[in-house]
């Protein structure tokens, strides 16, 4: 009786789990690779067992999702110990791994790419449109215009989502074309298991049979000679041959470290565009873009720009951060509000942001305004005066990691009582008046720059 009682209670709470990540993970994404995930039978309030059909799409569910779900449960069932993700059974694999002993790959064989990296989730500004401009023609059908094409970007800026996206238009303009992405790491496992194994030609004949090769994080096999010398002649065939050679890595090609001159010029001969660093008015979009796929996800304005202004390092972290404020509203039940992200995201906010100074931000205002940097500490309360004084305690306040009775005394030994009003006035402000929106986006550009 009690081992149904558990299965019962595990059961409800599997419906409300699925509609949680139905609604946070977005209806395509669910769809591609959480809608199949099962309950298993023998499920315990203690052990709660999840299954998939195979095993590239438990690996991706682990990856993603393993920690959400014990979170998503134990919201429901606090006695949930475990969240175990298993296969199910096997079926055909339809991912293209490169490895040395797979047959030849046939018309119409396709990676099981990231349905989330598509050109048109990709938000384009001009740190990075020539690059996703150059991924663009890449997909195209017919002769390419260029290869190889070379991404290069710090880590967590959009080369691992062009190349997905590349890959997936690629396949659909050109239906029996085929295509193979690895990482440079698992190029070099596979070659040496090649050699042990004394079956390099196998290893070679699958990677240079493709239409599309994508390498990603080149820089991995620095050093590696035996490695490079194999992606040399790699990169030699696809180019005599007129197909499509697509790397990605940290650096640009002069600048890889342990490479050999003759393959940083080779990489360096077809099309070399970098991503730079986004900037706030991107990341800004970039929220703003992911928050489309959380139709049932209430975000503030204000909340946008705490993240976009904070979060500086990378792209990647950016929605990292997102996706932890909404998980954590989820599993709270609580309402995003400024407050409660500045305490969940608290850790994270302190370690990616820039020291901004107070002193920064007066200069700023004051240049902006047009207005001496000691009227914003004197107690002229002329609208010319007040309204850029609010407006630099509310940058203050979201800025930087002072508290309100630092950021009063910054100003003139005001109260914090006036710090709070002069925040709430310009968050007010934002939503009605264009102008001062306008200057407070310029203002934060500029500070981060």
């Amino acid at each position: 009786m009690l081992e149904r009682i558990d299965m019962e209670a595990v059961t409800k709470a599997w419906t409300h789990v699925r509609g949680n990540l139905r609604r946070s993970a977005g209806q395509r994404l669910f769809d591609q690779w959480l809608k199949p995930v099962v309950l298993i039978e023998d499920s315990t309030v203690d052990a709660v067992r999840l299954g998939l059909p195979s095993a590239f799409m438990t690996q991706w569910v682990r990856n993603h999702y393993s920690e959400r779900m014990l979170l998503e449960f134990r919201a429901v069932l606090p006695d949930v110990q475990s969240v175990t993700i298993e296969t199910l059974s096997e079926e055909p694999k339809r991912v293209l791994t490169a490895e040395p002993t797979a047959p030849a790959i046939t018309p119409g064989e396709r990676p099981l790419f990231d349905p989330r990296f598509t050109f048109d989730r990709f938000v384009i500004d001009t740190t990075n449109r020539v690059a996703c401009n150059a991924a663009m023609a890449v997909a195209e059908p017919g002769p390419p215009r260029f290869s190889p094409l070379y991404l290069h970007s710090g880590t967590g800026q959009g080369k691992t989502h062009l190349m997905h996206a590349l890959g997936q238009a690629f396949l659909e303009a050109n239906p029996q074309a085929t295509a193979i992405y690895v990482t440079a790491e698992r190029f070099m496992f596979d070659f040496v298991q090649a050699l042990r194994n004394k079956d390099t030609h196998a290893f070679k004949t699958r990677l240079r049979s493709v239409d599309l090769l994508m390498i990603d994080d080149l820089q991995f096999i620095g050093g590696k000679d035996a490695t490079q010398e194999e992606f040399f002649h790699t990169v030699n065939e696809f180019m005599s041959s007129g197909k499509r050679l697509v790397i990605a890595a940290d650096r640009a090609p002069q600048a890889l470290e342990g490479f050999e001159p003759r393959l940083a010029g080779r990489l360096g001969s077809g099309l070399v565009a970098d991503i730079k660093p986004a900037e706030l008015e991107l990341r800004r979009a970039i929220v703003e873009r992911k928050l489309e796929d959380m139709p049932a996800v209430d975000m503030p304005a204000e909340v946008i720009d705490l993240l976009a202004a904070r979060i500086t390092s990378n792209v990647r972290e950016l929605e990292g951060a997102l996706n932890r404020l909404v998980a954590y509203a989820n599993l709270s039940n609580e309402t995003i509000t400024i407050d409660f992200a500045t305490v969940t995201l608290g850790e994270v906010l302190r370690s990616a942001q820039r020291r901004i100074t107070i002193d920064e931000i007066q200069r700023a205002v004051s240049a902006h305004f047009e207005v001496k940097q000691i009227d914003l500490i004197s107690e002229r309360r002329a609208v010319a005066i007040a309204r850029p004084r609010q407006i630099a305690m509310y940058l203050a306040k979201r800025l930087t990691t002072r508290s309100l009775p630092e950021i009063g005394r910054k100003f003139g030994n005001r109260d914090h009582s006036t710090v709070i009003h002069a925040v709430k006035r310009i968050e007010d402000l934002r939503g009605k008046d264009v102008e001062i929106d306008g200057a407070v986006r310029s203002l934060m550009r500029t500070l981060e720059g």
